[in-house]
């Protein structure tokens, strides 16, 4: 009440007394004349104070009349005349007051960043400060690494206070984890294969990192021969098992992602792979995850005595499917096949990895027309099955005008080398 009250007097101003009011009051009580003799000016001087002593008398009333007037309105209505109620007071406050306890989020700019983390301004009454390791699901050198930079809003999550400053501490990695654990979940209802980084090992299998998350993949779940140790930093195809946020628990298994692959691969299929190493009898070649042998005899038509002169660990290349045994996991892999001519692979390999395809598709025109040679052979000594071949080796009813012992295979040219 007190600081209001001070605030009314503080505009109040007492006019100062001029010198025209009190001639005015010196005129009103037969002040005339100031030209008389010298024994005269003692008596006009009396009437003269007099006069100064009832204006200042009067001026001092209103005064205080003044001051009763504004300790009365004070007093009475103190918020007369101000166009800032106590209200507008009160919703100022709500607009710049939140709830700081932990695990709230809210909305922040950043606004300058050191090595350790970033200064955060949330419109709170203490500052806020992003830790680096709180940055990122990623581990980080610098904040800048996730794209965090003077100016970048962003929404953060209250994960503590710091007791010497009272500023609050803030965190973005844990919206992160929650979007990433969304992902999981989606990624295993499409029940898709991802790449998962083995990072780590322990007794019973290894850690791998998936969209940012660390999950186990049991060494029982592990198509590979290769030791923990062999894994480490490499990438395998993993499809989900398991995705257990509120248990913070994440299995992978490397064998479904890679029986659903190996369904995928048809004989005579083109498909690119990796040199992983390499062997006196041959070549291992990772195809999306499946390890083949591409054997010293199909490398090339022309004979290869020394199969590090034609390959290196990392090379890519394209490679055939020649046969898949899905119960042992093994996979016969060749570019021999894909030679347009003999010694290609040795002289030219890049022509190789060009005609790949082309040289595929003429592949398997002369294996269909090898496998329809062999029913027609099968069907010459059994007419009475009512089937032959027609000219272009589809398998249909006998005709009229195919003879009925079958045919006569004499005039087929022979397969082409």
């Amino acid at each position: 009440m007190a600081t209001i009250a001070q605030q009314q007097f503080a505009g109040l101003r007492c006019p100062p007394l001029s010198t025209s009011h009190l001639a005015r009051r010196a005129a009103a009580v037969g002040v005339s004349s100031f030209r008389t003799s010298r024994s005269g000016r003692k008596s006009n001087f009396i009437v003269s104070a007099v006069a100064i002593s009832n204006a200042q008398t009067k001026d001092r009333q209103e005064l205080k009349q003044l001051f009763e007037d504004a300790y009365e309105r004070c007093r009475t209505a103190p918020m007369e005349g101000v166009s800032f109620t106590a209200k507008d007071f009160i919703a100022a406050l709500d607009n710049y007051d939140f709830n700081s306890e932990i695990g709230t989020k809210v909305k922040g700019t950043v606004f300058m960043t050191d090595a350790n983390g970033a200064f955060v301004d949330i419109t709170a009454k203490s500052s806020a400060y992003l830790p680096l390791q709180e940055a990122s699901i990623h581990k980080l050198k610098h904040v800048e690494e996730a794209g965090i930079l003077p100016g970048m809003r962003e929404e953060f999550v209250i994960i503590g206070e710091n007791e010497d400053d009272d500023s609050l501490i803030l965190s973005l990695k844990m919206t992160q984890y929650d979007l990433a654990w969304e992902r999981c979940r989606q990624l295993q209802a499409e029940d898709v294969i991802v790449k998962g980084k083995v990072v780590g090992a322990n007794k019973g299998g290894v850690v791998a990192v998936v969209e940012g998350m660390r999950g186990f993949v049991p060494f029982s779940q592990i198509s590979s021969k290769l030791t923990a140790d062999e894994l480490l930093d490499k990438e395998l195809p993993l499809k989900f098992v398991d995705v257990d946020e509120e248990q913070s628990r994440l299995v992978f298994s490397n064998r479904k992602a890679m029986a659903d692959s190996q369904a995928q691969l048809g004989i005579g299929s083109v498909v690119t792979g990796t040199v992983q190493s390499l062997k006196p009898y041959g070549a291992f070649i990772d195809i999306g995850g499946i390890n083949g042998l591409l054997h010293v005899s199909q490398i090339s038509h022309d004979r290869v005595a020394d199969i590090a002169t034609v390959l290196q660990p990392g090379d890519t290349l394209k490679v055939m499917i020649l046969s898949h045994d899905r119960e042992r996991g093994r996979v016969s892999l060749s570019t021999k096949k894909l030679e347009p001519t003999p010694g290609d692979m040795i002289r030219n390999p890049k022509l190789v990895f060009e005609k790949a395809e082309e040289m595929a598709q003429t592949f398997r025109q002369r294996i269909a027309q090898a496998e329809a040679m062999a029913r027609a052979d099968m069907l010459r000594f059994q007419p009475e099955s009512g089937l032959t071949l027609n000219s272009d080796g589809i398998l249909g009813p006998l005709s009229s005008d195919m003879p009925a012992e079958g045919l006569d295979l004499s005039d087929l040219p022979p397969e082409e080398e």
